[in-house]
């Protein structure tokens, strides 16, 4: 597949994660304000609702951040520095940005990151 069709496609497919995630946050959001307005009962009923107000927490700050990601790679699509590595500089592979479009290093760049980050976790 030529390299332009590859961008295209995923622009699309980015354009369709960031209406998903926005439509998951705003259900969230819902989902929150339902729960606090009938946040009654004892202490049994209290302590669930704060378990699962902190579940909406946690699950909303990963869809944010994956928002955060996919608007990060359409402002790269925006300013032609889409599909580039960032640790190696070079081209990411066309399969990889068709499964994960939003993903900022190839595999050989991966795969130093990890390293490094791994030199880091086990050096004194």
């Amino acid at each position: 597949m030529e390299r332009e069709a590859v961008i295209t496609l995923c622009k699309q497919m980015l354009l369709t994660k960031k209406m998903d995630l926005l439509n998951r946050l705003k259900s969230h959001q819902n989902d929150f304000l339902e729960r606090e307005s009938t946040a009654k009962g004892d202490e049994g009923d209290q302590s669930a609702s704060v378990i699962t107000e902190h579940q909406l927490f946690v699950s909303s700050r990963i869809l944010r951040q994956q928002l955060l990601e996919v608007e990060s790679a359409l402002g790269r699509i925006e300013k032609n520095a889409y599909g580039i590595c960032e640790e190696t500089e070079e081209e990411i592979e066309a399969d990889r940005l068709l499964a994960i479009p939003w993903t900022r290093l190839s595999l050989e760049g991966a795969e130093i990151r990890e390293s490094l980050s791994f030199q880091k976790r086990t050096s004194p």
